[in-house]
């Protein structure tokens, strides 16, 4: 196929695509009306582009949305290629890349223009055609060459930047301290955020295919059904919808119009603890095997250890010290029960693979002698031994001797092997066991081999 022809197949093809796009807009108007002298008129294809030219000017795409800050600001909104922003580690804009949904905001009457300038021929939208100023779309558009130009120049026009950027009273912005001290006036600068409608509905996408796309519903079938599946499932959880522009969402934007005014908010909130099966203390001899890791215990217990090597005088500096350090192991152990409280559900100990002694499955899990005995006459006579021993009140006690036991075999371990039934008297008086009397008691030690 020579040169001329092939450039006329192109135009031609352009030439179609405008003429269905307007085809479509003629009959969504009429919806099986009859055809009046005006509607024919109007959605002539010169006709109908001369007005799209005109009309293009009251709308303006866009990447970031003032009017989603505040329904009646009426400042600057921007368009900021993503793949032009800094690369930053965090999630942002610029982590579209090339690859994100331009919005328009203005004019809701005028939408139907970028829609039309959205129409695909050969894999691109027209408006990129016309920011490429290419020729078979030029020739497409209108005979005249001067008319064409002007209507591509028109269209052109939809992205572009205010001469004056200007934010306005009901927009959110907020002083950023740059430099000096928080006293000068001066060392501040004025920002002003604005919202990420392409991040915005990239992350709408997304979610909306967790939710209701066929191949993440397979996997979430087959997920609860506990079997395999060669894709992820995903899920959002604790999702909140802000709706935007109530029940004119095209006042806000396009894009805002398109998600029913829908925008999703992820939860922000602190990270939930596991409470399905406290598996770190199941198969366990002892809790304090697992002291250790939580944290700040092993540099507390470095630390003590360090301190007693150095072979310090016996004054009542290194007193204090060793006091102090003996007190903060103390706390860390208490902090350590009420955490595992608050992560497990109560009742935990009852599992069947949990190995602790009694004392410390009341230490741990004191809200299952709230819990009703369970109905098998062994289980339940267990449960009764439970509440009976949380009764009687020696298991802090038995608590604070295994905390000494612990600390006694770390310092050994670490070279001090002097240490002994003083030590152990020393540091049982510095556990802290909250044994739910009104503050949290320092129990004394029981004696060597009871613990």
């Amino acid at each position: 196929m020579n040169e001329p022809s092939e450039r006329l197949t192109r135009s031609g093809r352009f030439h179609a695509a405008i003429a269905s796009f307007i085809e479509a807009r003629r009959e969504a108007k009429l919806k099986g009306k009859e055809e009046e002298g005006d509607t024919a008129t109007k959605y002539d294809y010169g006709t109908w582009l001369a007005d799209a030219a005109r009309r293009v000017g009251q709308i303006q795409a866009v990447t970031h949305v003032l009017k989603a800050t505040h329904p009646d600001a009426r400042g600057s909104s921007l368009h900021v290629r993503p793949d032009t922003l800094p690369r930053h580690t965090d999630i942002g804009s610029h982590v579209l890349g090339d690859d994100f949904a331009e919005d328009v905001v203005g004019n809701a009457a005028a939408l139907d223009v970028f829609k039309f300038l959205k129409v695909e021929v050969d894999g691109r939208r027209l408006l990129d055609w016309v920011q490429a100023g290419d020729e078979d779309l030029r020739a497409a558009l209108h005979a005249d060459a001067d008319i064409a130009t002007g209507w591509m120049k028109a269209f052109n026009g939809l992205v572009r930047s205010d001469t004056a950027p200007a934010s306005h009273g009901a927009a959110k912005q907020l002083y950023w301290l740059v430099e000096g001290t928080a006293t000068d006036d001066t060392a501040y600068q004025l920002l002003q955020p604005l919202f990420s409608s392409s991040l915005a509905h990239a992350v709408h996408a997304d979610i909306q295919d967790a939710r209701f796309g066929e191949d993440n519903k397979a996997a979430r079938q087959a997920f609860r059904a506990k079997e395999a599946h060669p894709a992820p499932y995903r899920d959002y959880r604790n999702l909140v919808v802000r709706k935007l522009g109530g029940t004119k969402p095209q006042n806000v934007s396009q894009l805002n119009s398109e998600r029913g005014g829908i925008n999703y908010l992820l939860a922000s909130l602190p990270p939930s603890w596991d409470t399905e099966q406290p598996k770190k203390l199941l198969n366990l001899d002892s809790a304090m095997e697992r002291l250790p890791w939580f944290p700040g215990v092993r540099d507390t217990v470095k630390q003590l250890a360090d301190f007693l090597l150095s072979d310090p005088p016996s004054t009542e500096p290194t007193r204090a010290k060793r006091l102090a350090l003996a007190k903060e192991l103390g706390a860390q152990l208490a902090i350590y029960a009420v955490e595992t409280q608050v992560r497990f559900s109560p009742g935990w100990t009852r599992d069947t693979a949990c190995t602790l002694p009694l004392h410390q499955q009341i230490w741990l899990d004191p809200e299952r002698v709230e819990l009703d005995p369970r109905p098998e006459p062994e289980l339940a006579a267990e449960d009764n031994a439970f509440v009976e021993a949380w009764e009687f009140g020696d298991w802090p006690d038995q608590v604070a001797g295994d905390f000494a036991t612990w600390l006694n075999a770390h310092l050994h371990a670490a070279g001090l092997v002097g240490v002994g039934d003083t030590e152990y008297r020393h540091w049982a008086r510095q556990a802290i066991v909250d044994a739910t009397w009104p503050v949290p008691l320092q129990r004394r030690a029981p004696k060597r081999g009871t613990a």
